[in-house]
């Protein structure tokens, strides 16, 4: 009788789902489902359940110590992966609030978009990209994170939406829901405007030294901008089957980042060490590739496992690190220490 009582919970949710949200939202009844059968949970609808798994993986933790833009900033506040992909979920349940779309889905691929980043951001994704001949890509990682790394190489066996949003998160991919959707936009709008922020905190911009081409359709102020796009994702969207923005707010959104590239992704105060960073990552990779015998137990018991080549099993291994990790890793195999006879 009690879980009869509760069983009724999870449905009632996906009732209200069903009267609630927008026509063209992902309801969590109707979702494609796992690739390994479950039995349902008594409380919690499908996309929730993964929004816990995620949340409570060991990977997520890890965030907390890679890199964002700046490489080991001096300061407590400079964004690390972990912030941007708070900011990035904060900014997407906002707008699918907004629009009646299925918080509880959007929130489960915000939360694991990143997942698979390299550590030192971008630079470990070139460098892996570079030396590895399977290529690198952190949202083609992030899904393999889900599927086979996390929970003891086991996966977390999410359902095929959160999967879909994560795997088409980049600029070239294409979300199957409007979810996915508002997660692929909201992460634009989050590191542009966390990476200027920042930017400005480490003396390089200043807060209104965004061109006037940009600050007179969105703002001067960081702040601004933010409110700015967010409304017009919003208000372009509103009762339709896309989401969308403005053709003007479209343009200001691609005149700041090529703007951003040229002020803050390629500037030498910014970027300094990321050729050290570089450099570390690929001496790594080169030398468990030549000894595949030096990794980490259970990552060649996976390779036994899957088949999996082992250049793709060394990029599991280097990806999942923290950059603290990996230098400590470095510093072990490559920098000599003091000894003494006894």
């Amino acid at each position: 009788m009690i879980r009869d009582i509760v069983m009724t919970i999870r449905e009632t949710i996906e009732e209200t789902e069903k009267k609630t949200l927008s026509p063209y939202a992902a309801f969590s009844r109707d979702s494609k489902g796992r690739e390994r059968k479950e039995s349902e949970d008594d409380l919690r609808p499908v996309f929730q359940r993964d929004r816990d798994r995620i949340l409570h993986s060991k990977s997520f933790r890890r965030l907390k110590d890679k890199t964002q833009v700046f490489l080991i900033p001096e300061g407590d506040h400079y964004r690390t992966r972990l912030i941007h992909t708070l900011e990035v979920s904060q900014s997407a349940r906002t707008i699918a609030k907004a629009l009646k779309l299925n918080e509880d889905l959007v929130e489960a691929i915000a939360l694991g978009h990143d997942l698979g980043h390299t550590p030192f951001g971008h630079a470990g994704e070139r460098a892996l990209n570079r030396v590895c001949s399977l290529g690198f890509e952190h949202s083609d990682q992030s899904l393999r994170v889900v599927d086979v790394l996390e929970k003891d190489m086991t996966g977390l066996n999410l359902t095929f939406e959160v999967r879909d949003g994560i795997a088409n998160h980049r600029t070239t991919g294409n979300p199957s829901t409007l979810e996915g959707r508002v997660v692929q936009l909201s992460d634009k709008i989050a590191y542009m405007h966390h990476d200027m922020d920042d930017a400005i905190r480490a003396g390089i911009l200043k807060d209104d030294s965004v061109p006037e081409k940009i600050g007179e359709v969105a703002g001067y102020k960081t702040a601004e901008r933010l409110d700015y796009f967010i409304h017009d994702v919003i208000m372009e969207s509103y009762g339709k089957n896309e989401i969308r923005m403005s053709p003007a707010a479209d343009k200001a959104m691609k005149d700041l980042r090529e703007w951003m590239f040229k002020s803050v992704y390629t500037n030498p105060k910014a970027k300094s060490e990321e050729g050290k960073a570089e450099s570390l990552i690929e001496s790594l990779y080169m030398y468990f590739y030549n000894r595949p015998d030096r990794l980490p137990m259970e990552y060649r018991k996976l390779m036994s496992k899957t088949g999996d080549p082992l250049e793709r099993i060394v990029c599991d291994y280097i990806s999942s690190m923290t950059d603290r990790y990996a230098i400590g890793v470095y510093s072990d195999l490559f920098v000599p220490t003091s000894w003494s006879i006894k």
